[in-house]
């Protein structure tokens, strides 16, 4: 199995190691674009692996900080009293790359940078830029492809 993540298409698709389509899933990358760079709010490209899984057996809208999570399950209300917040939401896919030079190591490390596929609020937009650098889905959507997928399972960021 193999994830491919299109950035310009905002679309991510499951498949086996045949090519054959097995799911296809609207995601939200980097409003901020690509790039590898710590700090920059990009959501890095190249071949990637799933190197940690997060939060199985956890409800729906389980809130993580630092990968860990708080106790509270998102609610409108508490959106509201965290403004600005991102979200970080049901399952986490922490990626690890594996280009040394161009998103593993040194100031371009993908899984120094955290950057994850996780879940988000029902009420954040799918099928455009809005992340932070991460690759956000649909709570139903993250909980699915994470009973999918093994960590190891290649993950490829590309612009088109």
């Amino acid at each position: 199995m193999k994830l491919r993540i299109s950035v310009a298409r905002q679309q991510m698709k499951l498949v086996d190691d045949r090519g054959n389509l097995l799911r296809e899933y609207q995601v939200s990358t980097a409003l901020a674009g690509v790039g590898e760079v710590s700090g920059s709010f990009q959501t890095p490209r190249g071949l990637h692996v799933v190197r940690a899984k997060i939060g199985n057996g956890l409800p729906g809208n389980t809130v993580f900080v630092r990968r860990r999570p708080t106790g509270e399950l998102w609610t409108p209300a508490l959106s509201e009293q965290f403004p600005g917040r991102d979200w970080i939401l049901t399952r986490i896919l922490w990626l690890s790359g594996c280009q040394p030079g161009h998103n593993r190591l040194g100031c371009v490390d993908t899984m120094r940078r955290y950057i994850y596929i996780h879940g988000s609020p029902d009420t954040a937009e799918m099928g455009v830029p809005g992340s932070h650098g991460c690759i956000r889905m649909r709570n139903a959507d993250i909980v699915e492809l994470f009973d999918l997928v093994p960590c190891y399972t290649p993950v490829e960021i590309t612009e088109d």
